[in-house]
């Protein structure tokens, strides 16, 4: 009955395949747990979403910054890119099916005492306010006028800091940038989404989320987290895993498992170049 994390999949399918066969992954006793981007810049995103919504109570899923902007996209609020491969989703017979279910995803997944989100959790949210904002943002999804508003304002910088007293659209995006966009902030939680490359190249006066103290979460808990190809899985802090080892970029596909802390990899077959 082991329990693994999967870093960031973004449509690698056959990477997927050879990694769950890796691990000898059983369905009926084991559990897969997804830190997000399942789909986009890989060539087979619809399958992955199959597969995934396949597995039924044998996976988890947390949304992540790509599968958000498949959202926006399949309801209308926003055009495809060039350099997206989201079209085998928005033309398949069952994308009703796979995008609803999307919707019903998760922010914050907490299991075995590790807590699993697809960017990370900001140093001044408790872990009490993180699940409680993680919900807030799941019934948003799951609230069709709620929803309809905050596709149509999905993405934007602002608010950059959270306040407790946000309020709608503003609120909503700012605990989705938390939850799926965040990599450097400030000692006050500010975020900056201008940097996306190697730690030791980041601006002085930023650090990356996990390196800024956070005593308002318990140390028995490990944080795992995908989202920062860049990272290649270093974090240097045992309790922050980072598992998204660029696989679409032409890196590895990684899962961590939670009952051995052992992380098993696989590596691209194909290779995207801009790394984001």
């Amino acid at each position: 009955m082991a329990s693994y994390v999967i870093g960031d999949v973004q449509g690698c399918y056959a990477e997927l395949m050879q990694l769950i066969d890796k691990i000898q992954f059983n369905p009926d006793s084991d559990k897969l747990i997804f830190t997000g981007d399942l789909v986009n810049r890989g060539p087979q995103s619809l399958e992955v979403l199959r597969f995934v919504k396949s597995l039924g109570k044998s996976a988890k899923v947390v949304l992540g910054n790509h599968d958000l902007y498949l959202l926006a996209i399949a309801y209308g609020y926003l055009p495809t890119a060039k350099k997206d491969t989201l079209n085998p989703i928005l033309e398949a017979e069952d994308k009703n099916e796979l995008i609803q279910w999307l919707r019903q995803q998760l922010f914050l997944y907490s299991h075995k005492k590790h807590l699993i989100t697809h960017a990370g959790i900001p140093p001044i949210w408790s872990l009490k306010k993180a699940k409680r904002l993680g919900l807030e943002l799941e019934f948003v999804l799951q609230t069709d006028m709620c929803f309809q508003l905050f596709m149509s304002n999905l993405f934007g910088n602002e608010p950059d800091l959270w306040q407790d007293n946000l309020e709608a659209v503003n609120r909503w995006r700012c605990i989705a940038n938390y939850f799926t966009r965040m990599r450097l902030c400030d000692q006050n939680g500010r975020l900056d989404f201008s940097f996306k490359g190697e730690l030791n190249n980041k601006p002085d006066h930023l650090d990356a989320w996990f390196n800024i103290p956070n005593a308002k979460i318990d140390a028995k808990y490990t944080l795992v987290f995908g989202h920062w190809a860049a990272l290649n899985g270093v974090s240097n802090n045992p309790r922050c895993i980072a598992i998204d080892t660029g696989c679409v970029w032409g890196g590895k596909l990684s899962a961590y498992c939670i009952d051995t802390q052992e992380i098993h990899q696989v590596d691209a077959i194909n290779l995207i170049k801009e790394i984001e």
